[in-house]
């Protein structure tokens, strides 16, 4: 997979060759992502936006038409850099032209960015990020974009950021552990928070996990986590699942009662243990 972020800040990721290139520093060069990218698994370019801008003083922003706070970021100068990245990569690509990149915009008013999101990224082959500042980019950049290729605006949170770039390094960290290679275990992913596609933990929130020492200030690991009993032990790691994911993420509970294979006769129990009974009128609410 190939990444290009453009951004105004390139420093944020890591230290950046002449060619766009990230060194072995910053959230793209550490940990497993950082390997693959040695490896040469994912490729990662980062870019100065500023590089595009045609005055002396390289100017990004401008003043808002219709008035009102803050400064929004230039079309021309937005597209010209996507316009070069685009290129550089499909030129560099072999044997023959890739397939379109996919243009990601991180924005409090996009898409949630959720997990199913970063698995349909994981399958891509080439991934743009736009990292806006200020009052965001000039809208045409990204309706312009759309004439010619696959563009997302994703929001991580309902809350608002000062630019795109944590957003992107949120983004790109949970879509590259998803690459094949990039983790040490295949099952990892499979077993995340939302992550599972019909396993055991689909759809739940992890439970609690355990390391040795078994007793630590007093605290002990749960005994049948200690019994060697597996059929007892998964069934314990989804009672826990679904404890915390009621009192967490009661919405999630609600999706899988709607599924017809989402709970079973011990899944309503527990929940029902915990407060929360699975029935017409809890799931009216």
């Amino acid at each position: 997979m190939r990444i290009d972020i453009v951004t105004i800040f390139p420093d944020y990721f890591g230290p950046v060759g002449a060619d766009g290139r990230v060194g072995d520093a910053g959230p793209l060069g550490v940990s497993l992502i950082g390997k693959a990218g040695v490896r040469g698994d994912i490729d990662f370019r980062v870019h100065d936006l500023r590089a595009w801008a045609t005055d002396v003083h390289h100017t990004v922003d401008d003043t808002p038409f219709g008035g009102g706070p803050g400064m929004v970021m230039k079309p021309d100068v937005w597209g010209d850099a996507l316009d070069s990245v685009l290129a550089a990569a499909q030129a560099t690509a072999a044997p023959a032209p890739a397939a379109p990149a996919r243009l990601v915009v991180p924005t409090p008013s996009g898409a949630p960015f959720t997990q199913e999101l970063a698995a349909s990224y994981a399958a891509e082959s080439h991934l743009v990020f736009a990292c806006g500042r200020y009052e965001g980019i000039d809208s045409r950049v990204v309706a312009e974009a759309r004439t010619r290729l696959p563009v997302d605006e994703v929001s991580i949170g309902d809350y608002v950021l000062a630019g795109g770039e944590a957003a992107v390094a949120v983004i790109v960290e949970a879509v590259c552990r998803l690459l094949p290679g990039v983790l040490g275990n295949e099952q990892s992913h499979s077993d995340d928070s939302f992550g599972g596609t019909g396993g055991a933990m689909s759809g739940l929130l992890e439970g609690p996990v355990y390391t040795r020492p078994r007793t630590w200030r007093g605290l002990e690991v749960p005994d049948v986590l200690l019994s060697g009993h597996h059929k007892a032990i998964a069934r314990w790691q989804r009672d826990e699942a679904l404890r915390r994911t009621a009192a967490a993420r009661p919405d999630l509970i609600r999706r899988l009662a709607t599924r017809g294979d989402g709970l079973d006769k011990r899944d309503r129990e527990v929940l029902a243990e915990a407060g929360f009974p699975v029935d017409a009128e809890n799931m009216a609410h």
